[in-house]
């Protein structure tokens, strides 16, 4: 099957008739994607921050870290699932949008950083990492969810 195929599916999917149809439960699914999107961002946020020693000194950063992923996967979750609804109202249209696959792009290559490289290198102790190895860390993680934020944002304005 090719994306276009997929995307020409999504449209004419059960999903898509509920997302078109019922505004109110677009609504309500949106709701639910902006409270993932800050729950993921002050995730993000403070977990990098307490990386690059500006907030939470005084809690170990492994603490800090473990507890912020926790939240990081139920943020993902439920952004991926709400987002795949939103998406569906408009299918053919982020087909062809610019910003839609720079967002997706954007968003693979963020859960691939938080699950293939931050997660396994912060899963050890903070203290036997050079401190620039974790600066360089989170520098690229609140960087790399910025790109994500920001192409978003921008599906609504092409």
């Amino acid at each position: 099957m090719d994306v276009f195929a997929f995307f020409e599916w999504l449209d004419a999917s059960w999903l898509a008739s509920i997302s078109k149809a019922y505004g109110g439960t677009f609504a309500v699914v949106q709701v639910f994607h902006l409270l993932a999107m800050l729950t993921l961002g002050g995730m993000v946020i403070t977990g990098d921050l307490r990386l690059l020693g500006v907030l939470l000194k005084d809690v170990p950063s492994e603490v800090v870290i473990d507890n912020t992923q926790k939240w990081i996967n139920v943020a993902l979750v439920a952004l991926i699932a709400s987002g795949i609804f939103m998406a569906s109202a408009v299918a053919i249209k982020l087909y062809y949008n610019s910003f839609f696959w720079a967002k997706m792009t954007s968003l693979v290559f963020g859960i691939f950083f938080v699950y293939a490289i931050r997660r396994p290198l912060l899963r050890y102790d903070h203290g036997s990492i050079n401190p620039w190895t974790l600066r360089l860390v989170a520098v690229a993680s609140m960087t790399i969810w910025f790109v994500v934020a920001a192409s978003g944002r921008w599906i609504g304005f092409s």
